[in-house]
């Protein structure tokens, strides 16, 4: 809800509520009163110069609102205009004198305005030895003090009266999601949330909000410091080189980004190759699986976030991708990180990686290991859309007989799934292409959710032995390679 645009009008309801139960007819009309305008008649005095001005006692229905509104005129603007975001709201305050404002601060901390960017003391127009503190119009709603509060100014020798003041509220006193909120067609989602990769943000627009983009791509670079790019995703993601079309919304159209995930450092072409800042948990959950001196295949490397953190974790590496920009900016990172040496580089498709330098590895390395050896060897598949289906490879992959169960090695394969049960999903699919159950032998782990009944899913398993190896037999044929 609170995504969405509801929270204020939550926030006054359920306050009318729990007022409304704790206190007697006569307080709750005046309740009923803030809620459905004024109440005739009554009427309070306050000086009139500069910000203070003679008033009806009313209480708008929209007053708490206006403090978190831009100006209502600017609904439907596509063309980002910041003057026109102004509005003049009526806040209660406090005169103080200046030398105990610091005190009372800390005093009424839950009372006074909190609201990033707004001053809370400003000058008092005739009064240079004292001062105003604003108080936050939510938790003074009907412009008077509580008992709490009214207790904390006697002992500070304050007079607990309240003042109204008309505070100006600016373009820069909002935040993004109350300026997308009050542009967009009310009722409408608004977006707010976008994935940063370095200087860039990355957001992935619904149709109703493509008329705004351009006012949403600037809107983000002025509320987030170090934005300077905003790209919008065009298609969904090619399959093949795992990249997206993109169209830049606002700012710099320089797409070369760098990113730091789990303390390492990362340089790529965002519009060519691929990276989920989202990722980055999962990332470390597999290098934390490894020990210095196992052997990981990453068989869809990319641009390394698996292979060069595991080689600096002292692990054997062998690092694979099809695109060729992601290999260019894999090898750029392997130097840029100082583990060129340590990760053996390919660009090849998948499958053949896996009938090639993997089968090549795994048929020399795992008739040598001996027992009490500890090293482990890992084969990582993070192509959710499509690494399940290479899963067939590892039949009869290798010839022989294994050396030990302990040394099969272990695959963790990603998916996508949109199954009520994407568990059960992942693993029934796994075992298709492997040719075997894999009851009691995998595990799965969700990773994220991807979209509305779409889930990311790693499941790991050991390869069976009657999978990976083929075993000779007497009278057989031609034995498969």
């Amino acid at each position: 809800l609170w995504r969405f645009g509801y929270s204020a009008r939550l926030l006054k309801t359920n306050h009318f509520r729990t007022a409304a139960s704790n206190t007697s007819f006569p307080a709750v009309w005046m309740l009923l009163a803030q809620y459905s305008g004024r109440i005739p008649g009554l009427f309070v005095v306050v000086k009139k110069k500069n910000t203070f001005f003679t008033m009806p006692e009313t209480v708008e229905d929209k007053a708490n609102l206006e403090l978190y509104s831009p100006h209502p005129e600017v609904r439907g603007m596509t063309l980002l205009n910041r003057e026109a975001f102004k509005r003049t709201v009526v806040v209660p305050v406090l005169k103080v004198k200046k030398e105990i404002v610091n005190t009372l601060l800390k005093s009424l901390k839950h009372t006074v305005l909190q609201r990033p960017g707004l001053k809370r003391v400003v000058e008092h127009p005739e009064d240079e030895d004292s001062r105003l503190v604003i108080l936050d119009p939510h938790k003074i709603p009907e412009f008077s003090l509580g008992e709490s509060e009214q207790e904390v100014l006697k002992q500070l020798n304050v007079r607990p009266e309240v003042s109204k003041y008309n505070l100006e509220l600016t373009y820069e006193n909002f935040k993004l999601e109350e300026i997308l909120r009050a542009v967009l067609p009310e009722g409408q989602e608004v977006t707010s949330g976008f994935s940063r990769v370095g200087h860039i943000a990355h957001l992935n627009l619904r149709d109703h909000q493509l008329p705004y983009r351009h006012l949403i791509g600037q809107v983000i670079i002025d509320k987030n410091p170090g934005i300077t790019c905003v790209v919008n995703k065009t298609n969904i993601i090619d399959s093949t080189y795992r990249n997206f079309q993109m169209e830049v919304l606002a700012g710099e159209s320089k797409l070369v980004t760098k990113v730091k995930e789990n303390n390492i450092a990362y340089e790529l072409d965002f519009s060519k190759v691929y990276w989920n800042p989202r990722l980055s948990t999962e990332h470390g959950r597999i290098i934390e699986l490894l020990k210095p001196g196992d052997v990981l295949f990453d068989v869809f490397a990319g641009i390394g976030p698996f292979a060069i953190p595991a080689a600096k974790k002292k692990c054997h590496v062998f690092a694979n991708d099809l695109n060729p920009e992601s290999y260019n900016w894999l090898l750029h990172n392997c130097k840029l990180n100082k583990v060129d040496n340590k990760i053996k580089v390919f660009n090849m498709d998948g499958r053949d990686f896996l009938l090639g330098p993997v089968r090549e590895e795994l048929s020399k390395e795992l008739p040598l290991l001996k027992e009490e050896q500890k090293t482990s060897f890992h084969i990582v598949m993070n192509l959710p859309a499509l690494a399940i289906e290479f899963l067939d490879v590892f039949r009869h992959l290798l010839v022989g007989e294994p050396c030990s169960t302990a040394s099969l090695p272990t695959v963790h394969c990603y998916s996508f799934s949109k199954h009520d049960d994407p568990a059960k999903d992942v693993q029934e699919r796994a075992e298709a292409s492997l040719g075997t159950s894999l009851d009691g032998r995998c595990s799965t782990y969700l990773v994220r959710n991807v979209a509305p009944n779409k889930e990311m899913l790693c499941i790991s398993f050991q390869i069976p032995a009657d999978v990976l190896y083929k075993r000779p037999c007497p009278g057989e044929g031609k034995e498969q390679a």
